[in-house]
């Protein structure tokens, strides 16, 4: 984790990926924004592994702006990890985290530091609207349906990583060893005063999304299992319906055949109750696996990601602990 500095109030951590269409746009924007804003700032831009010119035009802002750091995975680790090697490297008071296709608005970024200095540790950026293209526009809706019905814990819905995060709930994050990570989960398991700001998301500056549909529903899998049981007790209903069902089938079949039907019907409902419950039980044990892996996974205990390099500026001061004295400072 990275030393806390009193001279950064505000640090802004973005997950990069294959996004050299939007960077220059995107960097001057929020720039802009944060010197408006008149506070200490940080950019901590993850480059995850691009291939295209990411990497350069990042080392060209931190080149002229001490103010930027770049962290350098040395692959493609996912978007998840990505963010937790921001929040390690971040080191002001607050933390904003968004995301690099410049869908989420800078200009948000006041009313964030507004609720901050109103006493809020956790500020939540929640989707009035949304402008996507594709699959896109009826996967998420299906998904945050399926989350709110599923979740044992209370997750905010329609709200992705964008946000504000105190000293202290970065800390308590930071602090958290599990690998299969849903941060937004996350950032509400943890606790904290809260406020949410509404906004509504744009459609992408340039260029295609860079998550694949098997990436998101990773994402989606990882934020059901991490934060629901409920599909292990959907798996028992299953199992008590099924056997119910087959049992009123096997006994559907005995009157048939004591009445003199043909034989035939009782062939057609033993292999419909077989097919049944076979499938059923592929159903549990598809949902065993998905906690299992995740249990193997944590058990094994490799790195979230792995840093290449990490260029940064001139530390002035290094502080290691939290500075309580920030939002006092600047409420003032």
């Amino acid at each position: 984790m990275g030393p806390i500095r009193r001279d950064i109030v505000l640090s802004v951590v973005i997950p990069i990926y294959n996004e050299e269409e939007v960077l220059d746009p995107l960097h001057a924007s929020l720039t802009q924004v944060l010197g408006e804003i008149g506070e200490p700032w940080e950019i901590v831009y993850v480059n995850d592994g691009s291939t295209d010119s990411t990497l350069d035009k990042l080392l060209g802002y931190q080149a002229v702006d001490p103010r930027v750091t770049v962290v350098e995975l040395s692959r493609n680790w996912g978007h998840q990890p990505a963010i937790t090697a921001g929040l390690h490297a971040a080191r002001g008071a607050a933390v904003i985290l968004m995301d690099g296709d410049f869908q989420d608005p800078p200009e948000t970024l006041h009313r964030f530091v507004a609720a901050w200095r109103r006493g809020a540790q956790v500020v939540i950026a929640q989707r009035r609207s949304r402008k996507e293209h594709g699959f896109r526009t009826w996967v998420y809706p299906l998904f945050y349906k399926v989350m709110g019905f599923l979740s044992d814990f209370p997750v905010p819905l329609n709200a992705g990583i964008f946000g504000l995060l105190d000293r202290q709930a970065v800390d308590a994050i930071n602090a958290l060893g599990e690998g299969n990570r849903y941060l937004p989960g996350l950032r509400a398991w943890v606790g904290f005063p809260t406020e949410v700001v509404y906004y509504d998301r744009q459609d992408r500056a340039a260029g295609e999304p860079k998550q694949t549909f098997w990436r998101l529903l990773k994402y989606g899998l990882d934020a059901i299992f991490s934060f629901s049981y409920k599909p292990l007790r959907l798996s028992l209903v299953l199992g008590v319906v099924a056997s119910a069902l087959a049992a009123v089938i096997a006994l559907v079949s005995v009157i048939a055949m004591l009445a003199g039907a043909d034989v035939s019907i009782a062939q057609v409902t033993t292999i419909f109750a077989v097919l049944f419950l076979a499938g059923v039980q592929l159903i549990c044990v598809g949902i065993l696996g998905e906690y299992i892996g995740r249990v193997y996974d944590e058990v094994r205990r490799r790195p979230l990601y792995i840093v290449r390099s990490v260029h940064e500026g001139e530390v002035r001061l290094q502080v290691v602990g939290k500075d309580t004295s920030d939002r006092e400072r600047i409420a003032a």
